[in-house]
């Protein structure tokens, strides 16, 4: 049996409500379906100030182990996702976006060069921002989340490096 982990889901948008985020509710699911407990799920306007002040009370929160967001990775209007959370972290994992950007590559050719998908640690807590489309938080979940979070993948996986194993 894999490891239970906690984890926060954040949408990123201007227009998404609870019935229309369709992204969060797909991570939601799969995370469940996975084993894992849903700690917190909230949906926030692209807003560098109000996307800090929420991943920054989760990673502030014991429980509160891994973090995902949808949503503000792109270049478009006021896409800020990565400029929000990047002066949060304690480490990047540079090898999320790479990743990310191979497996996009094979489903939306050369548009995946506009993803700004990131991920890194902050007070011992993971976070991966991820775009904000369903079919991209799917290719994250399946191509590397579902791994990452699982404590019996092999040879590595983060769940060893949130319980200090």
């Amino acid at each position: 049996m894999s490891t239970t982990l906690n984890v926060a889901v954040l949408t990123v948008s201007d227009t998404r409500t609870r019935e229309s985020d369709t992204s969060g509710a797909y991570l939601e699911e799969a995370l469940v379906a996975a084993g894992h407990v849903i700690a917190d799920r909230q949906i926030v306007i692209d807003d560098v100030y109000q996307l800090r002040a929420i991943v920054s009370r989760w990673i502030a929160d014991p429980k509160v182990e891994v973090i995902l967001t949808t949503g503000g990775t792109g270049f478009s209007g006021r896409d800020s996702t990565p400029e929000a959370l990047s002066p949060l972290f304690d480490k990047t994992i540079d090898g999320f976006g790479e990743v990310f950007r191979a497996l996009s590559l094979v489903e939306i050719g050369s548009s995946t060069v506009q993803s700004r998908a990131l991920a890194g640690m902050s007070n011992g807590t993971v976070i991966f921002c991820m775009p904000g489309s369903t079919g991209a938080c799917r290719t994250a979940w399946e191509g590397v989340l579902k791994d990452q979070l699982d404590s019996e993948h092999r040879p590595c996986n983060f769940v060893g490096v949130l319980r200090g194993h």
